[in-house]
């Protein structure tokens, strides 16, 4: 069953208790990655393994629905589509335990002909849920660098 998190707004990325921010650079054009994130919301599912179903909401494009693997949903409001610049989104429900608000921010800025990939992910939630957040740091930060080098060996391949 999924939980009503606490709406918050683009602002959150800043102000969050527990914000954990990975950078790369990668060697496709921000217009290129803006669209793998963005548009081709299935297409996540080719290149960042943890997820094991991304679909829009149907009738809107403002809303994504996402499973990982494990078994966390995540029902999602777009809060930014600013292409080629900035994409976010905030979770509205979710089955995750302990999480109380997250939104999370991909920032995609020119770096010589490719892209310098900025993913935060800002969260709120019980003391337990943000001590094991933080002690995750590590492997989130190894699944972004994972799924940025899978998504740019799928984007030189078009």
């Amino acid at each position: 069953m999924l939980r009503r998190l606490r709406h918050e707004r683009l602002d959150f990325v800043g102000t969050a208790p527990v914000r954990l921010v990975f950078a790369r650079e990668i060697s496709a054009p921000p217009d290129t990655v803006f669209h793998a994130l963005a548009e081709d919301v299935p297409g996540w599912t080719e290149w960042f393994s943890a997820v094991t179903q991304a679909e829009p909401v149907e009738d809107t494009v403002l809303g994504r629905q996402i499973r990982l693997r494990g078994g966390v949903r995540f029902q999602e409001t777009i809060l930014a589509a600013n292409k080629p610049e900035v994409y976010a989104y905030r979770v509205d429900a979710t089955n995750a335990p302990g999480l109380r608000a997250l939104v999370e921010e991909w920032r995609l800025d020119p770096a010589g002909t490719g892209t310098r990939v900025q993913w935060t992910f800002a969260a709120d939630g019980s003391a337990p849920f943000r001590m094991v957040l933080k002690a995750a740091r590590p492997g989130l930060g190894r699944a972004f660098r994972d799924a940025v080098t899978a998504l740019d060996r799928r984007l030189v391949k078009r």
